[in-house]
């Protein structure tokens, strides 16, 4: 069956019979348009790093060199190295080097390659976000776009960038990604390790929630129309881009299963949305500078308030540097090396460690902590499992200890404390419930520190 909702616990997801929280710390979704990118070892460097996911776009939008001022941008292809679904025209003059797009025809080596990207992701046990469409932010992504009319063969798109996702003005642009929809949807249908996002960050661009609406409607009917689920179970999730930060959603589409966010620090967000009973998500971090302690700790606390899927962006990963090893300027607008990705598979592990289907915010539990250390994610099992995590209040490192009093059960419970930069368990001891009061202490730590409770 497809990557789905746990029945047990629609927070997390069932992949291939497991219960399985998303985390990874991924490349600038370049990955299949670019075609000077090495998909596959970026592929095993993921794997290799204990990574579940990754994000890549469709080739709906691409952007030109120094946008965002991102070095060696995946989403920037060089000259003539772009590939998208749509195939070359016999006309000249596209944009970035070649010829113009035709709107009516599919360029088949593009599929084959996005196909097996998703099936190279797959034998690797790595989720797809496919990003369906992305809004033009500036003139200069529009001007790139195969959408816009000066780079596409069939004179459709001659539209403002800001009503190329509407319903009403988009000049015929509609019907054009709607068949890219169902072609996409036709191609991957047989692929278990997918999910669909229908626009990133569609609160920009004047993508309007009428269309993005559209876009859910034409997954949900074009999977139907392929027949039977290819996998029991049944049909690819689908994703929507709700926020920066936080928002609350209201009246979600019902074929949504995914609530995504951006830079979702603190992550307010996941109580604000919580009863929904579908997946929270942080799939975009940046613009905190390039230093590992924002994203690891944006990265935690999400998963710990009760999210099921972080995806920190990755500036490591670049064309001739698939194996995340690029050293880019400190300019970039975000992070990410070899060694932040091992912290993110601490955090998996951690994660991991729990029968975490079981578990639910219960930050009640929590009757006092460290002054130094003023912000706490409790997940929890009651009365049988306890996942605590306390994020520094600043990115200042400083020697701290923490005491943690929790009210629990009169019973003995196992403590380990780990420390989220290394994963080494720096202390373990057990302790007693007294009068449904446990008192702890941490080792002494310099930035933030987690403790696994397990009742004995």
């Amino acid at each position: 069956m497809p990557l789905a909702l746990h029945p047990e616990n629609q927070h997390y997801f069932l992949f291939r019979g497991k219960p399985t929280a998303l985390i990874t710390s991924g490349e600038h979704y370049g990955a299949v348009l670019n075609l000077e990118f090495d998909y596959v070892k970026y592929l095993d460097t993921l794997a290799k790093d204990g990574l579940n996911l990754t994000r890549t776009f469709s080739g709906a939008y691409v952007e030109p060199h120094g946008a965002f001022n991102i070095a060696s941008n995946t989403l920037a292809p060089g000259a003539g190295r772009f590939i998208c679904p749509w195939a070359r025209s016999d006309t000249p003059g596209y944009a970035n080097g070649g010829n113009k797009f035709d709107l009516t025809k599919w360029d088949e080596n593009y599929f084959k390659r996005l196909k097996d990207f998703v099936a190279q992701a797959g034998k690797r046990g790595i989720v797809v976000e496919m990003n369906l469409f992305c809004p033009m932010y500036d003139e200069s992504q529009w001007r790139l776009s195969p959408q816009n009319a000066i780079n596409n063969a069939n004179g459709i798109g001659e539209v403002a960038r800001t009503n190329v996702y509407t319903l009403d003005k988009n000049n015929g642009l509609l019907a054009v990604q709607e068949a890219l929809v169902r072609k996409i949807v036709d191609e991957l249908n047989g692929f278990d390790n997918l999910y669909y996002e229908i626009c990133n960050e569609p609160y920009f661009g004047g993508v309007t929630m009428e269309w993005q609406r559209r876009i859910a409607d034409v997954i949900v009917d074009t999977e139907k129309s392929l027949g039977p689920p290819p996998h029991a179970g049944g049909y690819h999730l689908i994703s929507q881009n709700i926020a920066n930060n936080k928002a609350k959603v209201e009246n979600p589409h019902p074929a949504v299963s995914i609530f995504n966010f951006h830079y979702a620090s603190p992550p307010d967000t996941v109580a604000m949305n919580y009863a929904l009973n579908k997946v929270i998500g942080d799939n975009e971090t940046g613009f905190r500078g390039t230093n590992d302690l924002p994203y690891r700790v944006e990265a935690w606390s999400f998963i710990l308030a009760g999210g099921g899927l972080f995806n920190h962006l990755d500036y490591s990963f670049v064309a001739g540097r698939e194996d995340g090893t690029f050293v880019y300027p400190a300019k970039q607008p975000g992070g990410g090396n070899p060694d932040f990705r091992k912290q993110m598979k601490v955090l998996r592990d951690f994660i991991n460690g729990f029968n975490f289907v079981k578990m639910k915010p219960l930050n009640s539990v929590l009757s006092a902590h460290a002054s130094d250390a003023p912000r706490a994610y409790v997940l929890a099992e009651p009365d049988k499992a306890y996942a605590i995590y306390l994020a520094p209040d600043g990115e200042k490192p400083m020697p701290r200890e923490a005491v943690v009093s929790l009210e629990l059960p009169s019973s003995s419970y196992r403590a380990e404390w780990v420390n989220p930069l290394t994963g080494k368990v720096d202390k373990r001891e057990t302790v007693k419930s007294k009068k449904n009061l446990v008192m702890l202490t941490s080792p002494p730590y310099r930035e933030d520190i987690a403790l696994k409770l397990i009742k004995k």
